[in-house]
């Protein structure tokens, strides 16, 4: 009766049924996985956000496939701020990054075709191939003072049937930029293969350090879609806008924006409020970020002085984003090691395995937790392994 394509293996892990009996025993928890910003504390301008829903022009209907321009001028204003140029003719709004992908899945790929996405990094991937009749390939990140791009593990993941470069910059949850000289190379790969290029930059404004890296949105190397919405940098995952900005060469582009605005059109638009709200829920965004980002200094901060007083756990580098990932002996597997900690220390982090870590030794802490909860738990941690 039911598709193959949802016949996925739902049953629970150990992992997750360690949280639930935790939880329903009411003990304490830190929860060093925090990932919902509405639930850690942080200030809104909830009056403007509220007031900016309730114009009567969401009222109207007005069914335009890539959505309103005054909408779509607000996220070709954002990316201006960053000085890169982009025009609303080329920006697709969505409800989530989730249909952003379905649509471009839809524009690239028959039944059968691949797609190569990074490994590790978030599993969401998968699920959104497999819903679409697409086969997810692998390719690596490796570690050396610093991630990067297997480059031979992305040709040897490329088939006659490939169809599009998944990147994710920055990565999550290594927090890895997409380097310069890794674009160039995805273009020569893309124009060799005729491949095109996602990068997924929900997590683009949340910088660590200073470094170099790539801007997907102004590329022209090879057909290209950039993707991001308010859930990640305004903090606002509850009002669903996102959107896809298509870029690259003029032929292919313009082919791009014709097909996929069919496509939208079939979904419909969507919806008016939302659209009307946007520029005010943009602007909110500057607020949100200030905080964040002091406190993702302060806890990585934090998590440096620990790791500062051992020598058993590492800090891997990380560039940006809300994640740290901790190089930890492998006395047991990293879904193990995360009961362990949770039943033994009432501490809650992401086994590595999460986030398809091809080894164990991994776990993975949220810099979004509140700082006296990410502190005494870090330390736990340390503590636990020394």
């Amino acid at each position: 009766m039911f598709a193959t394509r949802t016949g996925w293996n739902l049953s629970v892990n150990r992992f997750t049924v360690a949280l639930e009996n935790h939880r329903k025993a009411g003990k304490p928890l830190l929860d060093l996985t925090a990932s919902n910003p509405t639930e850690c504390g942080f200030e809104y301008p909830a009056e403007e956000i509220l007031a900016a829903l309730a114009r009567p022009t969401a009222m109207e209907y007005h069914p335009i496939a890539q959505g309103l321009l005054s909408a779509r001028r607000a996220v070709g204003e954002y990316y201006r701020e960053k000085s890169i140029a982009i025009t609303e003719d080329n920006i697709f709004l969505t409800t989530s990054t989730s249909e952003a992908y379905s649509f471009i899945f839809r524009l690239l790929c028959d039944p059968g075709d691949e797609i190569l996405a990074p490994r590790p990094s978030y599993p969401l991937f998968e699920f959104l191939a497999n819903i679409q009749d697409v086969k997810l390939a692998p390719y690596s990140l490796v570690y050396d003072h610093g991630w990067q791009m297997d480059m031979n593990s992305v040709r040897a993941a490329i088939t006659k049937r490939t169809r599009a470069v998944i990147v994710v910059n920055p990565n999550n949850p290594t927090g890895s930029y997409v380097q310069p000289g890794e674009l160039d190379e995805l273009n020569r790969l893309c124009a060799d293969h005729e491949l095109a290029l996602i990068s997924d930059e929900v997590f683009h404004d949340f910088p660590l350090r200073r470094t170099l890296h790539a801007d997907f949105a102004a590329n022209q190397g090879a057909l290209t879609f950039t993707l991001s919405g308010l859930s990640k940098i305004a903090g606002l995952p509850q009002m669903k806008v996102a959107w896809a900005v298509v870029g690259g060469p003029d032929k292919l582009r313009k082919t791009a924006v014709e097909r996929l605005d069919v496509i939208a059109d079939t979904y419909l638009s969507m919806n008016a409020p939302m659209q009307h709200a946007l520029p005010v829920l943009m602007e909110s965004r500057h607020g949100f970020q200030k905080q964040l980002k002091e406190r993702l200094e302060k806890n990585l901060t934090a998590l440096d002085g620990l790791m500062a007083r051992q020598r058993v756990c590492q800090r891997l580098e990380v560039d940006a984003g809300w994640y740290a990932v901790l190089r930890v002996p492998v006395t047991r597997t990293d879904e193990e090691m995360a009961v362990a900690l949770l039943k033994e220390l009432d501490v809650l982090v992401h086994p590595g395995h999460f986030f398809d870590f091809e080894q164990d030794g991994y776990l993975v802490l949220s810099l979004m937790t509140p700082e006296k909860n990410f502190l005494e738990g870090a330390k736990r941690i340390v503590e636990c392994f020394e």
